[in-house]
């Protein structure tokens, strides 16, 4: 899978405390895009704690680095799905 068509879907909030720069190290795999909307639609979650979308999966923690930990074991998660 290094033909980069972003299998694995990461979707943030732009007003999200989690930005796409966090995940700078887990974009590093071709097959992880990385998608910055204005809203998801997830009512008040953005202002809460750090929290993305991976592949329709919310995941969500009280800090950003717990946050990525999580983003990052998901992403090895469906990477192991895709071999």
């Amino acid at each position: 899978m290094s033909d980069g068509i972003g299998l694995i879907l990461i979707e943030l909030c732009d007003y999200n405390l989690l930005t796409p720069q966090h995940l700078k190290n887990i974009t590093a795999h071709p097959e992880v895009a990385v998608m910055s909307y204005d809203c998801l639609n997830v009512c008040g979650m953005c202002t809460l704690r750090p929290f993305a979308i991976v592949n329709g999966q919310r995941i969500f923690a009280p800090t950003v680095d717990e946050c990525l930990k999580k983003i990052e074991l998901k992403v090895e998660e469906e990477l192991s799905h895709l071999e």
